[in-house]
């Protein structure tokens, strides 16, 4: 399949193209990280147990779809680590690899013998990311997942609608923060292992990224003695910063400068409103937004989506459609920038299918899509062979 670089950085080797990576995950998390690194180009084996492989294949529609999605650019390699052999296989890769990620649960490495401690003896310039829940500490042993640390962040209580029960983002939004960081972490170790030449371990914890992303609220929380409530579509700094219906489908608008207020009322026709005391200043508009909202969109209601937004683009006014995955699919603005990837998934009857590369771009370099997701172990014998093993793996299961 043909690369998917802008011209920029075609001219040049991917940025990561001289990075063996090991990838033991499962799921999200240590795949969604691995899969930033491949998009960069570095060379990523998963390491997947025999037969079955990641436990998302066997997930249902939406497992697959996620295992397409965070498992192109990889070549997959089934071992079983319980046994002899397996392990042996496994410890002739990490001697030649510059970083092994995993997700397992806390104390699963250290008892198959893959902790850090165990792999450092073999390699010491090796980055090990480590994604888990919770740092070490009084969480430390909990199981962790997407929802207990959107839950525990606080995330959950600002999603959703006032007097409504708490929800969920919409995405693994906790898992892929984990992700996020390590690789943050992974690159901040590999400079100091240029350094140094020592490798080291580096961390990814979904409570505490999902933490990091309410920084904000937890001193708003502080400073003003209370939580704050789900805020829906809308934001409290500002007085229109919401969703509207439309006659033909939902769109976003966000007024949040001076310039703004003016702009959108002249583009969507609404010029009595700058005349209405109510709404005549930022803290006008704030203190009754509520009232704002009710006329804007019995306004709305009646008007073209595509209309509105024609108009509010052109004045420069924050807006958008509320668009779902579909809408996503060949989407113009993703297809300038590169970013669109087209695979096909593992399977016989599987057909081609998009998602989106991760958007690290450079002036002389970005991501590209060159392989397509693989089969559990499809690329065995060959990755062994390459880095220099030949012992063969029977088939077993690996818990």
């Amino acid at each position: 399949m043909p690369s998917q670089q802008s011209a920029e950085s075609a001219t040049s080797a991917p940025p990561l193209s001289d990075l063996r990576v090991l990838e033991l995950g499962n799921i999200v998390a240590g795949p969604f990280a691995s899969s930033i690194l491949a998009d960069l180009g570095a060379e990523v084996v998963k390491v997947e147990r025999p037969g079955t492989g990641d436990v998302i294949r066997s997930s249902g529609e939406e497992g697959q779809a996620i295992f397409a999605a965070l498992n192109r650019n990889k070549r997959s390699v089934a071992l079983d680590l319980k046994s002899e052999d397996g392990l042996e296989s496994f410890y002739s890769l990490i001697e030649k690899a510059d970083v092994f990620i995993e997700n397992l649960g806390r104390g699963t490495p250290e008892r198959l013998g893959i902790g850090y401690e165990d792999l450092r003896e073999l390699n010491s310039e090796l980055v090990y990311l480590s994604i888990k829940g919770f740092q070490t500490g009084p969480y430390g042993d909990r199981a962790g997942m997407d929802v207990v640390a959107e839950a525990m962040s606080g995330l959950m209580s600002v999603t959703g609608e006032p007097g409504r029960p708490p929800v969920r983002v919409g995405t693994s939004i906790a898992d892929m923060g984990a992700a996020l960081y390590g690789v943050m972490g992974v690159f901040l170790a590999l400079r100091d292992r240029d350094r140094t030449g020592e490798g080291q371990r580096v961390d990814g914890t979904l409570f505490e990224s999902a933490a990091h992303w309410m920084s904000y609220w937890i001193t708003y929380a502080d400073l003003s003695g209370h939580a704050p409530e789900p805020l829906g579509a809308s934001h409290p700094s500002w007085g229109l910063y919401d969703v509207f219906e439309t006659a033909d489908g939902w769109f976003f608008v966000g007024v949040t400068t001076d310039r703004h207020w003016p702009a959108f009322c002249e583009a969507t026709g609404l010029t009595d409103l700058e005349d209405d005391p109510r709404f005549a200043t930022a803290a006008d508009r704030r203190d009754n937004q509520d009232a704002l909202y009710e006329v804007v969109q019995q306004e709305f209601r009646s008007r073209s989506r595509d209309a509105l937004l024609d108009a509010l683009n052109d004045a420069n006014v924050p807006a958008a459609p509320v668009n779902d995955a579909t809408d996503l699919l060949d989407d113009p603005g993703l297809e300038a920038a590169n970013l669109l990837a087209r695979f096909t998934p593992p399977g016989e009857d599987a057909t081609e299918t998009q998602t989106v590369l991760a958007p690290v771009i450079g002036e002389r370099f970005g991501p590209s899509q060159y392989r397509s997701p693989p089969g559990v172990g499809e690329h065995t014998d060959e990755v062994l062979a390459e880095y220099g093993d030949s012992t063969e793996q029977p088939p077993g299961p690996q818990d």
